[in-house]
């Protein structure tokens, strides 16, 4: 069956790689980005498709398209993007949720938030079952996207028992691959940029902080088994359950880069969890999925992208409250 898909945040890193799976498979994609994060390079080898559609539009406003499915990745995802406008990160959460829900409720359309693991905050569960309430601070410099996804996935929730409506909820964990933008903070991509510089690889905290990785393919295969799989409305922990802490990704980097950093350790920033690994029981059993691309061989992959950049001309951020590991 071919649909008509809306994919909001559809020029970012995790939404380029979705609309492009979406076309691949036959349907039809529109694309809806503010490009306040996003780039349009990301969505450039799709423009020649005659069933791909890019609409220029915030989600903070309303939007009328005529849709079967669609997928709200449309915020922020990292440090440095989301601290930059904690009012917007909060509103893009809250408001757009509000816009994007009531055109499903219009058009009868399934919805699915992409929430993430930063709901589960500093957890004192580990690993993080669906079933965990988390452990956040409401009024740190993280809350507005912290506390934003929650809202988002309240109202989610509200909306379905409420009005019936067809929605699934995804938690989303750490995930890397290609197209992530060079200086975004999130740890994946800072110490590859560092690594392939020659700089210091920057560690905050003492490196043992653990965190897992999942590769962007293994990601997009996820949110479209739970989209697709019926009756199962979530949340459902999506990631890759290996856990690493900074210091052995640090090791793996600079080995696979043939690099010549060495570690530097710095303060870890305000709230930055301690540790972060999903229970994958429910997205194993329920949808049949799992994660099957190893750590070292998505950190291959994402390295050779970086390669290709013109990393002259591409700068590390460095700011101490944008490089939260947790990313």
């Amino acid at each position: 069956m071919i649909n008509t898909i809306l994919v909001t945040g559809g020029a970012g890193f995790l939404g380029s790689h979705l609309c492009e799976r979406l076309l691949n498979e036959g349907n039809n994609v529109i694309c809806v980005d503010n490009f306040s994060t996003g780039s349009k390079d990301n969505i450039l080898h799709l423009y020649g498709d005659p069933r791909f559609e890019i609409i220029r539009h915030d989600i903070n406003l309303p939007l009328y398209v005529e849709v079967d499915q669609i997928y709200n990745l449309a915020c922020p995802a990292s440090p440095v993007h989301y601290q930059l406008d904690p009012v917007q990160t909060i509103k893009t959460n809250v408001h757009g949720s509000i816009n994007l829900l009531g055109l499903a409720k219009r058009t009868k359309a399934r919805i699915l938030q992409a929430s993430t693991s930063e709901v589960y905050g500093d957890p004192e569960v580990h690993p993080q079952p669906e079933s965990y309430c988390g452990m956040v601070n409401p009024i740190g410099k993280r809350s507005c996207y912290d506390e934003g996804k929650r809202c988002a996935e309240s109202l989610f929730f509200d909306y379905h028992r409420q009005y019936q409506m067809d929605i699934r909820v995804a938690r989303i964990f750490n995930t890397y691959g290609p197209r992530m933008h060079p200086d975004d903070g999130r740890v994946v991509s800072n110490f590859i940029m560092q690594a392939l510089q020659d700089k210091e690889i920057t560690i905050y905290g003492d490196g043992h902080q653990t965190r897992s990785f999942c590769y962007v393919d293994d990601l997009v295969d996820g949110l479209m088994r739970l989209m697709n799989t019926e009756n199962v409305v979530g949340p459902v922990n999506l990631g890759n359950d290996g856990e690493f802490s900074m210091q052995e990704l640090a090791e793996k980097v600079i080995r696979l880069t043939g690099s010549s950093s060495r570690l530097s350790y710095h303060p870890l920033p305000m709230d930055d969890p301690r540790q972060r690994r999903p229970d994958l029981r429910q997205a194993k059993e329920k949808l049949g999925w799992n994660p099957s691309v190893a750590l070292e061989d998505g950190l291959v992959l994402t390295i050779n992208y970086f390669s290709k950049l013109a990393l002259d001309n591409v700068e590390v951020n460095t700011f101490d409250f944008m490089m939260s590991e947790s990313s």
